[in-house]
């Protein structure tokens, strides 16, 4: 199945810059059966672990992928959000990025204390914005089941700093 997956996946180069060869997942969204693949894969990298009371999707693909994951563990589902994106009270966690900082957010209600959740994403590249959602997450007590995501750049060492929450990842490059 990963090659199926892996051969629906996009490779455009020198994006969003020169030197980056940039993993297109849209192509695999595109098409039904890979995308139901990637729900059953991913969801199924933690269906042993138990109940999952929550699926935090970060944002935007992690919206995408946590959403229909969430289903097939029967969880809900909860945003994490760029700044300024999210109506009511929230818990914030500022990143580094390759130049300069950004923040993520989650509504303060949105997790009670105790509730297990699995974070999701597309892409694991250097591991800031997972590092910071996991901040929340921990911040408002959730009891963190683990994470994962479609993909994984694993020469950008993105688990630094994550060592001690289960990281999984359907593809690797």
């Amino acid at each position: 199945m990963t090659d199926q997956l892996r051969a629906l996946i996009r490779d455009v180069p020198d994006f969003p810059k020169s030197g980056i060869l940039f993993r297109d997942i849209t192509t695999l969204l595109s098409d039904a059966a890979g995308l139901r693949s990637t729900t059953h894969a991913l969801a199924g990298l933690f269906a042993e672990s138990g109940d999952i009371d929550l699926v935090v999707g970060i944002e935007a693909r992690g919206f995408i992928l946590g959403t229909p994951v969430a289903l097939e563990l029967e969880a809900g589902f909860v945003p994490a959000r760029k700044p300024g994106k999210l109506p009511a009270d929230v818990v914030s966690a500022s990143y580094d990025l390759e130049y300069g900082s950004t923040s993520i957010e989650i509504h303060t209600d949105a997790i009670q204390p105790g509730a297990r959740v699995l974070i999701v994403d597309d892409v694991l590249a250097t591991g800031g914005t997972a590092r910071a959602v996991r901040g929340l997450v921990d911040q408002l007590q959730g009891e963190i089941v683990g994470l994962a995501f479609l993909l994984e750049l694993r020469d950008l060492n993105g688990r630094d700093g994550l060592d001690d929450v289960r990281i999984e990842s359907v593809l690797q490059y």
